[in-house]
């Protein structure tokens, strides 16, 4: 998963894109600490708000960067 890339290229806080998402802070933070991790994962309806808050498909979110 980009979370944590695709939030900071777009000059995003968490604050921010849990304003937008209407994702908690803490289900981001939680996100893109097991992203960092390597054990990425979060309910696909979750991810789905994400991705429309950050204006990127789910493959740019999901997928790894090639």
């Amino acid at each position: 998963m980009n979370l944590q890339k695709i939030r900071t290229e777009k000059g995003y806080s968490i604050a921010k894109l849990s304003e937008l998402s209407g994702v908690p802070k803490r289900t981001i933070e939680d996100m893109e600490r097991r992203e960092r991790e390597g054990n990425p994962e979060g309910k696909i309806s979750t991810i789905i708000k994400l991705a429309e808050a950050l204006e990127v498909t789910l493959d740019e979110l999901c997928l790894p960067k090639k």
